[in-house]
């Protein structure tokens, strides 16, 4: 992909994505890993962890958080990277929350 400044600025990712930006060192990426971690644990509970309904709903709450989380952490990074310029940085980050 070519930023704004016109250098090659991404290469895709695991799931397919252009991976823009560079400002984290891509470290964003890790909490889709880390929700994907807490969801299998969600589905483990019963035969693993035996946790209650109220220590469920709040790891459902953490997912969503981090959700939106990664949204942020993904959207700052291309704008402070130079992929995005502020008014792209708005579109996308409410078009993403969006798709939440």
């Amino acid at each position: 992909m070519v930023g704004q400044s016109g250098l090659f600025t991404g290469f895709l990712c695991s799931k397919g994505e252009i991976m823009s930006g560079g400002y984290f060192d891509y470290n964003q990426y890790r909490i889709d890993d880390i929700i994907d971690q807490i969801e299998r644990a969600i589905n483990a509970n019963k035969e693993t962890y035996d946790l209650s309904a109220k220590t469920i709903r709040e790891f459902r709450k953490a997912i969503r958080i981090l959700r939106k989380g990664a949204v942020y952490a993904q959207r700052i990074d291309w704008l402070i990277s130079g992929d995005d310029g502020e008014e792209t940085f708005h579109e996308r980050l409410k078009k993403d929350l969006e798709g939440l």
